[in-house]
């Protein structure tokens, strides 16, 4: 199998384990990502139920299907992924999330399979699975067309990868810099660096050099009157998310 080339930026998973304890606080330094959940996991499962025809009212819908949250962080996609029933690997580069993320699904009575790994170490070893949940990973890597490569490498034949990412424009900057980390406080100054997101059109050539088939895309769309988030067909202007199959 070919050998990657390690992506992992350094700088960018020392942000990340200095905020490891606090991945579960809901008003906390991820309160933008407990914000958004609901509406991360209403994506996820419709496009899974519908790739792998599954009833998500049925009991445990995803039983049998092997899935990769890369990046999970605190573990707040594994839980919910692992509760629908799926077998699940949570995997991170940032060492001193893990802990955290163990923990929780003890308590939670889950069985995760927690990891500190990357995506690249994981496809040089071989591990396939049907569903790879790439979420809020692309834009804090120092290659991303090398990391979806082994992300796509990690997909079985006909397997799923679901990938959201931040837009790259004026009003991405104002909204997932200004807003969040300088004017909200919702994350520490510097989690994001503008000239390392990655506008839709770019996201969807980079899946197809990866070797992947992108199906759908759609936007994430927070309301500041209602305070909640939702998915649009049109608006992908800041938060935007992915679809994409590994040809049979």
């Amino acid at each position: 199998m070919q050998a990657h080339p390690n992506t992992v930026d350094p700088s960018e998973i020392a942000k990340f384990e200095a905020m490891a304890a606090e991945w579960w606080d809901p008003h906390g330094k991820f309160k933008p990502l407990h914000m958004m959940n609901p509406c991360r996991l209403d994506y996820i499962t419709q496009q899974i139920a519908g790739e792998f025809d599954r009833d998500l009212k049925a009991p445990n819908p995803f039983q049998g299907l092997r899935l990769l949250d890369i990046g999970c962080g605190g573990g707040l996609l594994s839980e919910p992924m692992a509760r629908l029933g799926a077998t699940v690997v949570g995997a991170d580069a940032a060492e001193g999330n893990l802990p955290v993320a163990r923990i929780h699904a003890e308590q939670s009575g889950l069985e995760i399979d927690y990891r500190h790994t990357t995506a690249e170490a994981l496809a040089e070893a071989g591990e396939k699975f049907d569903v790879v949940l790439n979420m809020e990973v692309v834009e804090h890597v120092a290659d991303p067309l090398s990391y979806l490569t082994a992300t796509q490498q990690l997909l079985k034949p006909g397997g799923l990868e679901i990938c959201s990412t931040i837009n790259r424009n004026p009003k991405s900057y104002a909204v997932a810099i200004v807003g969040a980390e300088v004017v909200m406080r919702w994350l520490p100054r510097g989690t994001h660096e503008w000239n390392k997101f990655i506008t839709p059109d770019e996201l969807i050539d980079l899946l197809r050099q990866a070797g992947l088939d992108p199906v759908d895309r759609k936007g994430f769309v927070f309301n500041p009157i209602l305070w909640s988030w939702s998915i649009s067909d049109r608006d992908l202007s800041v938060n935007y998310v992915t679809a994409s199959i590994r040809p049979e």
